[in-house]
């Protein structure tokens, strides 16, 4: 939901003092399909089990970002999310068709951070994966949400879990058992600075949410970050950008980082409590590993791995508490007043 995914949270914007993450039954009620498409999508889905859906989404996220870490070294990181981004807001566009007009200045604000947020995101993440592998990118990088969530939730074990994801960001880094010469300092940089746009991507996803409906707001900021993104990106990938090999892997990472995991989690969030989303979600630094493994030939040593179970199991700790508020539920209280 990763500086490579476009939604890992979904919240519910009603009235201030009632906001909270969208069980089965609220989602169900309250948001009716998106078209004809959208209706069929569900039928065909809604017999398989929620949780496989959001396994299924982890899995599309983590090899896309896999597959974009392969078109980085071909046009370059802002050539890369150009692609990823410009194709994923088409897709939205032609689907959504989202409502521009009667909208207030604060609307705009609103949803042009939102779109600002969603570029830095990605810009950080791709940075990222240029220079570390894409397992320890994801592990650093789950440190933003983690530590949103952990603030919001007021609790003392919370603060535990993040010292223990703390540890293992630095297992995995490399930092104990590598000379500091050797150490990619850049690439974990970038890793953590996705990390906080995650957390900032959280809180304006929400904001977003309670002032658009269904995906407008997402389909609106995705289009204002392509155009953030793509003067650089056409001027540094130049006609590299346009070859069939850079296309299609393109149009893949669209599909598999965006269009689809966002998709499948918002069917399967009508039929799976929040805290089970958040366990479930807690898996993508692991998924992340597999993937690099087996498309990037990626191998991390063992402590790595270890490192990477710490932040594992302090994510499925924090995100998957049945007793705290999500992260964009709670901070939605503070703009729908």
């Amino acid at each position: 939901m990763t500086g490579h995914a476009e939604s890992r949270f979904h919240t519910d914007p009603r009235p201030s003092g009632t906001t909270n993450l969208r069980t089965c039954d609220d989602v169900g009620r309250e948001q009716p399909p998106l078209g004809s498409g959208s209706h069929r999508v569900h039928r065909m889905t809604r017999r398989v089990p929620a949780p496989l859906l959001v396994l299924a989404a982890v899995i599309s996220v983590q090899f896309g970002g896999a597959l974009a870490a392969t078109l980085v070294p071909m046009v370059g990181v802002f050539g890369s999310v150009t692609l990823r981004l410009s194709i994923a807001a088409a897709v939205l566009l032609a689907l959504v068709r989202p409502r521009v007009r009667a909208r207030t200045a604060q609307d705009w604000l609103v949803v042009g951070t939102f779109g600002v947020v969603l570029a830095l995101m990605n810009l950080c993440f791709y940075g990222s994966l240029a220079r570390i592998p894409i397992g320890v990118a994801v592990t650093v990088e789950f440190i933003g949400p983690l530590v949103l969530a952990t603030v919001l939730s007021h609790r003392s074990r919370d603060l535990l879990a993040v010292a223990g994801a703390t540890v293992g960001v630095a297992l995995i880094s490399g930092v104990t058992t590598t000379p500091s010469t050797k150490i990619d300092l850049a690439g974990l940089g970038l890793a953590l600075a996705a990390g906080a746009s995650w957390a900032a991507y959280i809180v304006f996803s929400s904001r977003t949410g309670a002032r658009f409906a269904e995906l407008d707001g997402l389909a609106i900021a995705m289009t204002i970050a392509a155009a953030l993104v793509a003067p650089v990106g056409l001027v540094g990938g130049g006609a590299g950008l346009w070859t069939p090999d850079t296309l299609w892997r393109g149009g893949a990472i669209a599909l598999l980082s965006s269009v689809l995991p966002y998709s499948l989690e918002l069917i399967a969030l009508r039929r799976l409590a929040a805290h089970v989303f958040g366990i479930l979600l807690s898996v993508e630094p692991a998924v992340a590993a597999l993937a690099g493994w087996i498309v990037l030939d990626q191998r991390l040593r063992v402590v790595q791995l270890v490192g990477m179970a710490c932040v594992v199991a302090a994510s499925a700790l924090v995100l998957g508490s049945k007793s705290v508020s999500s992260p964009p539920a709670a901070l939605a209280e503070t703009t729908n007043h």
